[in-house]
């Protein structure tokens, strides 16, 4: 046996090349190889890598691969590009009687994607003897049947074909008869008995030759049957059919037993001559086994379904014989309609199920469509869902491609259920669907978000080292390792703020850490970028701002501004004992270092040498008399203030006041007992000094209020007779604005004002302008001490 030749030199013919969405295709005129029948497994073809013109290698490369209609009959070793019989291949049982045998295949190449079409022949070994169906043949021959006579004899049936098949038949030597060959319509031959030299009944009943069918093989093989010539008497009449050729149409779909035709034939003897009977003539063994016929009747019955796809057409000879030998012959042609009893196929030739997203035009699917029918039930449609990103072509032999009609996007769908349906054309349609999943792969096209913008957090001063403050949080709309979010701070914008001792980030789940106390007097609020990245390649990143606020602790106590603390000698207020209710004995200022409410700060006296006589506002600090002082009442009072802020819990510290009461301003200073005694023990020196800083001081404000009062006569000069020749209203420049800083809630105004008469004289400071406690008259003048208004003749305000 021959195994991997050549039939004939190969000519390879482009027919088309074509481009369409990134797709290249081209079909190649066929290639030609063939094969012996009963080769083993595995035996070689052809190399396709040199016939194609292809490198060792791009075989591989490309994916190339063997497709057929039906079973794989052929394998590809890619590696090393040889063509290899898959099975033992059998001729007759693949193409029967037909000639030559040729099995159609295709090659299939992607990147880009190539088909090119060959073809198989299967050549023929002489491994089939002919065969008659009978081993014996009756014939019956009349004996004044005139010389020359041929007589058709049942052909031999050889499974071989072309040159392998049945070349010839012979038969033993014998005076009467020889075999000549005849041609049919079909292509093939048959015997035909001749007769030599006339019969004799009287001489010789019957004879028996022996028929011998030779094929072409080398060697040959043969086949015999035996013919038994039976010598009758004289039947002049041969049937006679009614019509040599019936035609007739039976649909594959017909039942079993349905009736396919009615031959009928006379014969004009009479007796048992005209006895006639039917029977099937030289019929092959598939119409045999598809049809009956009735031998009395004529009548042609279905015995098996019929099938369009498989046998189109049947020609049946059918014999009538009478009683007598004599025979006639007719010809049934059967042709079977075809319905549409075959969905359409599918063949699969290449698929991917992932597909990476932003990929515009790639091949997802290669596959063959067919339909087993003919005419329009053979007609084929093919198409997907609408409204889907992906695109079905048409490529040759039936081929379609499924692509991406453009990039896909898996954040919007991760997965696309695909189906491809073809349908026919028949009545009813028929349809075939396969349903294709195709899941989209990620692509790092999504950079992490943050849920917000810009995030405040607040944390209290004083705060743990360590503590988790807040969090941030950012999500990636992609998947694996692209949608796998880190954090980390971004450099301050203040290259001040020191922001790495401050705060940290974990880098896993964007919380965030205060690393150290934070003090709200030293650092209210900060800001500052966190960053998030994925982890894609390249990574993708977004930044949002974190704001920071500090809020208070009430961890500063309430701190006083005034009187001093931290004085070497205690701070005394003079009140004189003229002084009504109300009167401004002297303002504890106070501060908090805190903030909102913790620096609310409140006032109460805690303890007093005399309750009742002095009282504390508790918003402003004012110390002032409750009650009109008595000659009764100590000359020395102390006077403990608590200042406490709002906090909780609450912070508070106090301050002691030293008050003096005395009878006016001019009166010389009163010495404690304690610190009388104190200067009575003290250096001359310093009662010197002190004698001279008394008497400066004296002259000083001598001279102050001689100016003062010229000043007032010049102005009352231009002023209307009777009246004072002193100034009316206040005097802006002797006024002190102390406005309201720290916890201090208003301004205060004091006046500087002078007394004199011929009692002891009173210098009266720093009295504040309180509308509410001192009333004023209806003529808008104020009650003040009368003698302090007729010694001087005018009133300060």
């Amino acid at each position: 046996m021959e195994a991997g030749m050549l039939c004939c030199p190969r000519q390879r013919q482009v027919l088309f090349l074509f481009m369409f969405g990134g797709v290249s295709l081209a079909g190649s005129g066929f290639g030609q190889y063939s094969v012996t029948e009963e080769t083993e497994r595995g035996s070689f073809v052809v190399n396709l890598a040199k016939d194609l013109g292809l490198g060792d290698q791009e075989l591989v490369s490309r994916g190339a691969r063997v497709v057929s209609d039906n079973k794989q009959h052929l394998l590809l070793d890619p590696h090393s590009g040889d063509l290899l019989t898959n099975e033992k291949l059998d001729r007759e049982k693949l193409c029967g009687l037909t000639e030559p045998c040729l099995l159609y295949f295709q090659i299939l190449m992607d990147n880009p994607f190539q088909i090119y079409r060959a073809e198989l022949r299967v050549r023929d070994i002489n491994d089939h003897s002919p065969m008659f169906r009978d081993k014996e043949t009756v014939l019956k021959i009349l004996e004044n049947t005139a010389e020359g006579t041929a007589f058709r004899l049942e052909r031999a049936e050889d499974s071989d074909g072309g040159l392998n098949g049945i070349q010839s038949y012979i038969i033993n030597p014998n005076p009467f008869f020889h075999i000549k060959i005849s041609d049919s319509d079909e292509g093939m031959i048959y015997p035909e008995l001749v007769l030599d030299k006339a019969l004799d009944r009287e001489k010789q009943h019957e004879l028996s030759l022996t028929l011998t069918a030779l094929d072409g093989g080398s060697p040959p093989r043969s086949g015999t049957t035996t013919i038994r010539i039976v010598i009758l008497d004289i039947n002049d009449n041969a049937p006679q059919f009614s019509q040599t050729m019936y035609e007739t149409q039976a649909p594959e779909n017909s039942p079993v037993g349905s009736l396919i035709a009615k031959v009928s034939a006379g014969d004009i003897d009479s007796g048992v001559n005209a006895d006639l009977s039917y029977s099937f003539f030289d019929a092959s063994e598939d119409i045999r086994e598809t049809f009956q016929i009735n031998p009395f009747s004529g009548e042609i019955v279905l015995i098996v379904l019929l099938d369009y796809e498989l046998v189109k057409s049947y020609k049946i000879n059918i014999q009538a014989m009478d009683g007598g030998g004599l025979a006639a012959t007719c010809t049934v042609l059967v042709e079977v309609l075809d319905i549409n009893d075959n969905p359409p196929e599918l063949i699969m030739s290449s698929l991917s199920n992932h597909v990476a997203e932003n990929s515009p035009e790639t091949v997802l699917a290669v596959f063959r469509i067919k339909d087993r029918d003919s005419g329009e039930n053979g007609k084929m449609h093919c198409y997907i869902q609408d409204n889907l990103p992906f695109l079905l072509k048409p490529s040759v032999e039936n081929f379609y491609i499924l692509m991406t009609e453009g990039g896909l996007d898996r954040e919007s769908q991760a997965q696309y259920n695909i189906t491809i349906t073809v349908t026919d054309l028949g009545t009813p349609r028929l349809k075939t669907q396969h349903n294709i999943t195709v899941t989209v792969s990620d692509v790092n096209d999504n950079a992490p978000a943050f849920s917000q913008t810009t995030y405040t957090l607040r944390v209290r001063e004083n705060n743990s080292p360590a503590l988790h403050i807040g969090s941030v949080s950012a999500t990636d709309r992609d998947s694996g390792a692209n949608a796998q979010v880190t954090y980390s701070l971004l450099p301050p914008a203040d290259p001040q703020l020191p922001l790495a001792s401050l705060v940290s980030i974990n880098a896993d789940n964007g919380q965030l850490f205060a690393l150290r106390s934070l003090d709200y007097e030293a650092l209210q609020a900060f800001e500052f970028g966190v960053r998030a990245a994925d982890r894609g390649s390249p990574a993708l990143s977004s930044q949002a701002r974190v704001r920071v606020l500090v809020l208070d602790d009430n961890d500063n106590a309430p701190f006083v501004l005034y009187p001093p603390q931290n004085g070497s000698a205690p701070c005394t207020e003079l009140v004189p004992r003229a002084a009504e209710a109300g009167y401004l004995v002297t303002k504890v200022v106070a501060v908090d270092g805190d903030s909102g409410q913790n620096a609310w700060l409140s006032y109460q006296l805690l303890k007093a040498t005399e309750p009742g006589l002095f009282g504390v506002w508790a918003h402003n600090g004012e110390v002032r008399t409750a009650r009109l002082l008595s000659e009764r009442d100590a000359v020395k009072h102390r006077l403990v203030v608590l200042v406490k802020d709002n906090g909780e819990p609450p912070r508070s510290a106090s301050v002691t006041l030293h008050v003096l009461l005395v009878d006016g301003f001019s009166q010389p200073y009163l010495p404690l007992p304690e610190v009388a005694a104190a200067e009575a023990r003290a250096d001359p020196l310093t009662v010197y000094l002190v004698v001279a800083l008394a008497s400066v001081s004296s002259l000083f404000l001598f001279s102050v209020l001689v100016f003062v009062a010229v000043r007032l006569c010049r102005r009352s000069r231009a002023a209307s007779a009777g009246r004072c020749s002193g100034p009316e209203g206040h005097f802006p420049g002797h006024q002190v604005d102390v406005s309201g800083a720290g916890t201090l809630s208003q301004s205060y105004q004091y006046e500087v004002c002078l007394r004199g008469g011929s009692g002891t004289s009173e210098f009266k400071f720093l009295k504040p302008i309180i509308p509410n406690i001192q009333a004023q008259d209806s003529g808008g003048q104020s009650e003040e001490n009368p003698t302090f208004r007729n010694s001087f003749g005018f009133n300060l305000q």
